[in-house]
């Protein structure tokens, strides 16, 4: 199976931003450009680029979209969400040029919704990010950019989007989201067993190269890179060939 590294940037008022395990006050803002951002990861050799618009996911509406689409006039394959809520916001993505439409809070919400895009648009073209926060024994779903909590269980949601067709799942364990303290393995490794059939994206936490390699050997069929690309820890050239 392929593997694929994908460095992503978050955007916030057209800027780039990471917070800390989903907390919207708890925002580092980079210098960085997100335009020329994405350039240099795609001169680095990214053949994808995770676009997440955390002022739409929280409010609902495609606020970044203008930056978005920018991005994706230069030619990078992007995969993007935060504040998809119907049709009419997903064909808006597609027409920025978006090739994978991340859809979060409405995938929890109205799944069946989103199972009738699967059978419209096809399973390339959507990735479902059930991100997730544990408590007691459960695996539980916020919505709204992580700020409001569901009563459906990532348990409940991923084999049936599975039997349904789908075919890329994004899922973050919040808790470690942007604190660099390494990607959940054991949550990996439970939904590589449980829906085989999905390919995994794992994100929130990664630190280092051995953390990229572990995701992999723990079923993960792609990473997404945020903070620790931001912040040095190491290239994405190095990230690409480990």
């Amino acid at each position: 199976m392929s593997f694929a590294i994908i460095p992503a940037i978050d955007l916030r008022g057209g800027r780039v931003v990471r917070l800390r395990q989903g907390d919207y006050a708890q925002q580092t803002t980079y210098e960085a450009l997100p335009l020329a951002l994405a350039q240099g990861y795609a001169d680095a050799g990214a053949a994808w680029l995770h676009l997440v618009d955390l002022d739409g996911a929280r409010s609902g509406s495609l606020d970044n979209l203008k930056v978005i689409e920018a991005i994706a006039a230069n030619g990078m394959a992007i995969q993007a969400g935060g504040g998809v809520r119907g049709e009419q916001d997903l064909q808006r993505l597609f027409d920025a040029g978006v090739r994978r439409v991340v859809l979060g809070s409405v995938a929890i919400r109205e799944p069946d919704v989103v199972a009738g895009w699967l059978a419209s648009h096809g399973a390339e073209r959507l990735t479902l990010a059930l991100d997730t926060r544990r408590v007691g024994d459960r695996w539980m779903l916020p919505s709204a950019g992580w700020t409001e909590v569901e009563a459906r269980t990532l348990d409940e949601l991923a084999p049936w989007y599975a039997a349904r067709g789908a075919r890329h799942l994004l899922c973050t364990d919040i808790e470690r989201d942007g604190m660099l303290a390494g990607f959940n393995l054991d949550l990996y490794r439970h939904l590589a067993d449980s829906v085989p059939q999905l390919a995994l994206q794992a994100s929130g936490g990664v630190r280092s190269l051995d953390d990229i390699r572990a995701a992999r050997e723990a079923g993960a069929a792609a990473v997404i890179l945020g903070r620790a690309l931001l912040e040095g820890r190491f290239t994405l050239k190095e990230a690409l060939t480990c």
